[in-house]
């Protein structure tokens, strides 16, 4: 699979410690300088602003979707590429994957839960093919990790959903894990129920 455009998903806190942040920036500029094109949140705050920050410095090609009410309370990043105003969270999550050729996950609050777990739902039920990688900074996702083992370990899915994404603990590797991911595709829909058998 050729990756040429990437989403990411990340924090708008601007309460976060350094480590996070810095870890945001090497991102960006990692993919800026492999030359894939960022699709992300609008953000010019938190990690989210970090990584298009970066990108943007390092010559990348970064574009935001950004809801209309949270113009109301920043106007998004004034610097990207380009930037989409939609009118809702879920047609925000939609555009965001649209065309997307894998998805990087940073580390982020419920809003970055809630947009993961979606595409982890998606690539189970074979309608989201991409590699997932999660960058795993200061460990921030071993709990997150160790609990979907859990739901393996409990028959909630199958060992080969534990395919579905990749995680690493610095971003300089997120290339790597992208082009190492394993092939998923739509026949993976006849996986996604989970039965004795399959455990």
């Amino acid at each position: 699979m050729s990756i040429q455009r990437v989403t990411v998903y990340a924090a708008s806190s601007q309460a976060l410690d350094k480590d996070y942040i810095s870890a945001a920036a090497r991102l960006g500029k990692c993919l800026a300088e492999a030359g894939l094109k960022v699709i992300y949140g609008g953000g010019s705050h938190g990690l989210m602003g970090a990584m298009a920050d970066a990108a943007l410095a390092a010559g990348g090609e970064v574009h935001g979707v950004i809801p209309e009410f949270l113009t109301k309370v920043e106007k998004g990043h004034q610097g990207l590429s380009s930037m989409t105003v939609v009118d809702d969270m879920r047609s925000r999550k939609a555009l965001m994957l649209e065309g997307s050729d894998a998805v990087i996950t940073l580390p982020g609050g419920c809003g970055t839960f809630e947009e993961l777990f979606e595409v982890m739902t998606l690539k189970r039920l074979g309608q989201y093919l991409g590699p997932i990688v999660l960058v795993n900074t200061s460990g921030y996702y071993d709990r997150l990790l160790e609990f979907l083992s859990q739901s393996v370990q409990q028959h909630f899915m199958s060992k080969v959903h534990l395919d579905m994404w990749q995680s690493v603990s610095e971003p300089e590797q997120v290339l790597e894990a992208l082009g190492s991911a394993p092939n998923w595709t739509r026949a993976h829909l006849d996986q996604a129920a989970v039965t004795r058998s399959r455990s």
